[in-house]
């Protein structure tokens, strides 16, 4: 019998679903950073075993909306609801369980799929905190088995497998067999970027940023990628942010997006980067789109 079929990963913005998807596959796809809407595609990480084929759905943090980009990711998120065989709701070990969780476990519930507690990053709590955890999110919802996990650590991750394939149906293999992710190239460049601008820049600007992939060329006799892509700001004074003295803040961006471009595609790669200003963007459904955030 050969199971397949697609779990969710759902909760607030940083619980480490990113991560812990990251950890289920042995290598970086979905980008990671301490920045709230990190996140902003529903982004499909495929993990093939003998006997199944588990599709992860890493999803964007549910939150209060303050623009149109956020309630594009919130929709994005409440729609992976009704394409999935079953939910991790994923749980930070280290925050109190309140308003947010529980929002988020209302929108579950208004549902008839099955899901999975998994409280992450325990190494970083002490078990009071994780029980404290467990047993606040086990009094809102039917959760079908609880899974504590430390993706750094790589603690819970085999257990986290098991229980997502218990809930797939059995079915046939919806991808190939060496496939890891739905994602294109483009979206993967773009969000490689977006991470280390992420990781390099502070207050409101990290949510200011769009990046966009103009052009990718492939020479197959040197296995070598050209790659153009655009880093889109709110405001003029944003681009001076991104590109630095000298150039230097933008030159260390790429070099950081190349180094893990490198390491995915096994292949040396040259990143052209550019910034240019597209006013308001985060308020224009039409501009976010654009971008390919959301649904």
């Amino acid at each position: 019998m050969f199971n397949s079929g697609f779990v969710a990963l759902v909760g607030r913005p940083n619980a480490g679903k990113s991560t812990l998807i990251n950890a289920v596959l042995g290598q970086k796809l979905a980008i990671t950073s301490n920045t709230p809407q990190t996140t902003r595609h529903r982004f499909r990480a495929i993990h093939n075993l003998p006997d199944a084929q588990l599709i992860l759905v890493d999803t964007p943090g549910m939150h209060k909306p303050i623009d149109a980009l956020g309630e594009e990711l919130n929709r994005s998120a409440l729609k992976a609801f009704e394409d999935v065989d079953a939910v991790a709701f994923v749980l930070d070990a280290t925050k109190p369980f309140g308003k947010g969780d529980r929002w988020v476990l209302e929108q579950l519930s208004r549902t008839k799929v099955k899901a999975l507690l998994v409280v992450s990053k325990t190494a970083l709590a002490t078990p009071e905190q994780v029980q404290a955890q467990v047993c606040a999110a086990q009094k809102e919802y039917p959760f079908t088995d609880t899974i504590l996990t430390s993706a750094l650590e790589g603690e819970g991750i085999p257990a986290l497998i098991s229980a997502c394939v218990e809930l797939l149906p059995e079915g046939p293999a919806w991808f190939s067999q060496d496939a890891n992710t739905d994602q294109p190239l483009e979206v993967l460049v773009a969000e490689f970027v977006r991470e280390k601008i992420l990781t390099s820049t502070f207050d409101e600007l990290p949510h200011a940023i769009g990046v966009q992939v103009e052009d990718i060329g492939y020479d197959a006799k040197r296995n070598h990628y050209s790659i153009e892509a655009i880093i889109y700001v709110e405001r003029e004074s944003q681009k001076g942010m991104i590109v630095g003295k000298g150039g230097a803040k933008i030159k260390a961006i790429g070099s950081e997006a190349r180094a893990d471009l490198e390491h995915l595609l096994g292949a040396s790669v040259y990143l052209d980067l550019r910034v240019k200003l597209r006013k308001n963007w985060r308020k224009d459904a039409h501009q976010i789109k654009r971008f390919g955030y959301g649904e």
